[in-house]
């Protein structure tokens, strides 16, 4: 979080750059325009469990149309009404073909709310464009029995909120989202990004699709080489190998480009850190440009490492076309992010 030490020449910046802010900037019907989304669809392209028919395959043999490979009738055991007659020819020993079952998608969004979220120079803080993010992912992702469920990263804990099927709960899901209180900088706690995302994998042992959202900062991580891992890796790395990852990203512009304006305050609202910096020197901008551009790299690296599909998204672009272009995107290459090792399935 930055606060200027002296006027901006040209206009004020947003009231989220020089206070905390005391609500949401974005009203829940511009959360993620329902009728941009129509033609979108999200590419699920791991085995997921549930208990509902729909869309996506299931992790465990079942009563399903989708055939599964035949094997030896076993009697007394296997139905014969399952017996594959053309196998059972073919080989001249009894052979029935399992089916895999139809199964609903159940999607958990994790959303970090931390001090470094409250943030934003363009009009809309990063915790509030995390929470379109999500609300974007819930509409593409809706089919018909499929669950969406939240859990809230604050300092001092998690907050769960069940998963639920329809667009009524989702948009109640995001309402509560939305109202979540504003955490103060410097709020007490010790929960940090590698809990939030251990606590939803250990809470969530069904598998299907898992949302991060959050700017991936940790208190105090100075680190930029890329092959040191941030403290958050192992935990998403653990979360990928059953489930699907998106990892959403969220930065502000002035994170990235420091602006012109003379001397400027630069404190965390995490931590103690405060420093003045003088950014109408060419010379120290670009040493800041070249340290945020190293650190978003390594997060980058970072997620790709931990096969989670990534997408970066910014207070000042229209989310929604960024999101779509990720959805087209991922659609081609998901296959191939999430191969698993040889003679693992999916």
């Amino acid at each position: 979080m930055t606060e200027p030490g002296f006027a901006p020449p040209t206009g004020q910046p947003a009231a989220s750059v020089l206070a905390e802010p005391a609500g949401p900037s974005l009203p829940l019907n511009q959360l993620a325009p329902e009728a941009a989304l129509r033609r979108l669809e999200l590419a699920i392209v791991r085995r997921l469990e549930g208990f509902l028919h729909g869309d996506h395959l299931g992790l465990l043999p079942g009563p399903g149309s989708d055939f599964n490979d035949a094997r030896p009738y076993q009697p007394g055991q296997d139905d014969v009404r399952r017996m594959d007659w053309a196998v059972t020819a073919r080989t001249t020993v009894p052979h029935v073909r399992d089916t895999i079952a139809d199964r609903e998608l159940e999607v958990w969004a994790l959303l970090d709310v931390t001090p470094s979220m409250n943030w934003g120079t363009e009009g809309v803080t990063k915790r509030d464009l995390g929470i379109a993010a999500i609300a974007t992912i819930g509409f593409l992702s809706q089919r018909m029995g499929d669950r969406f469920g939240g859990m809230i990263m604050r300092p001092d804990g998690v907050r769960r909120l069940p998963a639920q099927s329809g667009r009524t709960a989702l948009y109640g899901l995001l309402r509560r989202m939305l109202t979540e209180p504003i955490v103060h900088d410097h709020a007490p706690g010790t929960m940090t990004l590698a809990d939030g995302i251990e606590q939803l994998s250990r809470t969530q042992r069904r598998r299907g699709l898992r949302v991060v959202v959050s700017d991936f900062l940790e208190p105090g991580d100075f680190e930029l080489d890329p092959n040191i891992e941030p403290s958050w890796e192992r935990a998403l790395r653990r979360l990928a190998v059953r489930n699907q990852i998106i990892a959403v990203e969220v930065v502000d512009r002035r994170e990235i480009e420091f602006p012109d304006i003379g001397d400027l305050l630069i404190r965390d609202p995490e931590t103690d850190f405060q420093r003045y910096v003088n950014t109408s020197d060419a010379a120290a901008r670009a040493r800041m440009d070249a340290a945020s551009a190293a650190q978003r790299e390594r997060i980058r690296i970072a997620l790709r490492r931990a096969g989670a599909g990534h997408i970066q998204l910014r207070t000042d672009r229209d989310w929604v076309q960024d999101i779509a272009r990720f959805v087209l995107a991922y659609r081609r290459v998901a296959g191939q992010l999430h191969v698993p090792p040889q003679g693992v399935s999916k």
